[in-house]
């Protein structure tokens, strides 16, 4: 019976086992999935070095491991891809941050427009949730890396303060081109830092229009139907990335 992987500190491995103590970990291991000895464990560290491990000993705090095989992870993707979303309503901002944090992304900033449908205070209070829901995707999907679920922010200062090397704006009523043509004219290479921003349900105001256009932020479309905000989150993301490896 294969487990889904944990996130561990390098600390924690010596020789050729490892010792895991920590609260939430044991938990899930010795509690929640009742794992027994002989079963097995993937564990990551904060290098991505991935470990398959066999359980050796389970205590009243403790899961000690023997590791099997050790190697760098893969489950990253080749680039650094973020995504800045006005959040949406619960079980709809929920499965963008699920979702997003399977596709890859680096981290997820909520940003405040003109039409966002929560208000700064709920948002506030939100962020822990999102953070814990990437860090238990993550664990289910065998990522190398946590994905972080930033402070809100506004639009003009998350592009002016941070250095990306595309930024890029879906949107339908106002586009220049498809995501493909603009990706054939500006190809994202490995190590880029990408940023994608998806609007509220109610869509981007006339002044974040003009603001794209005076800040020269390309307005691409997802094609020709009109998709709800979490969808194209989604579809965004994966267009993306597929993208980048069709252009590679």
């Amino acid at each position: 019976m294969t487990l889904p992987h944990f996130f561990i500190n390098s600390d924690s491995v010596k020789a050729n086992s490892i010792l895991i103590t920590d609260e939430d970990n044991y938990v899930h291991i010795a509690k929640s999935l009742r794992a027994r000895v002989g079963e097995t464990l993937l564990l990551i560290d904060e290098n991505q070095i991935q470990y398959e491990t066999t359980i050796k000993n389970i205590t009243s705090n403790s899961v000690e491991t023997e590791i099997e095989k050790k190697y760098k992870s893969h489950r990253y993707l080749k680039f650094d891809l973020f995504l800045a979303q006005a959040p949406l309503r619960s079980d709809a901002q929920n499965s963008i941050i699920e979702k997003s944090t399977e596709l890859g992304v680096k981290g997820v900033y909520p940003v405040i427009t003109d039409n966002c449908a929560l208000s700064k205070q709920v948002i506030e209070k939100k962020i822990p949730k999102w953070q814990r829901i990437m860090y238990e995707a993550s664990k289910q999907c065998e990522r190398a890396i946590i994905p972080q679920a930033y402070n809100q922010i506004t639009l003009d200062r998350l592009i002016e303060n941070n250095k990306f090397d595309r930024v890029i704006t879906f949107c339908e009523r106002k586009t220049e081109k498809s995501l493909r043509e603009f990706i054939n004219s500006n190809p994202i290479k490995k190590g880029d830092k990408i940023l994608i921003i998806i609007g509220p349900e109610g869509g981007f105001s006339e002044k974040e229009f003009k603001y794209f256009e005076d800040k020269k932020i390309p307005m691409i479309t997802l094609g020709d139907l009109i998709l709800k905000a979490e969808t194209a989150a989604i579809v965004a993301l994966g267009n993306i990335i597929y993208e980048f490896k069709n252009n590679r």
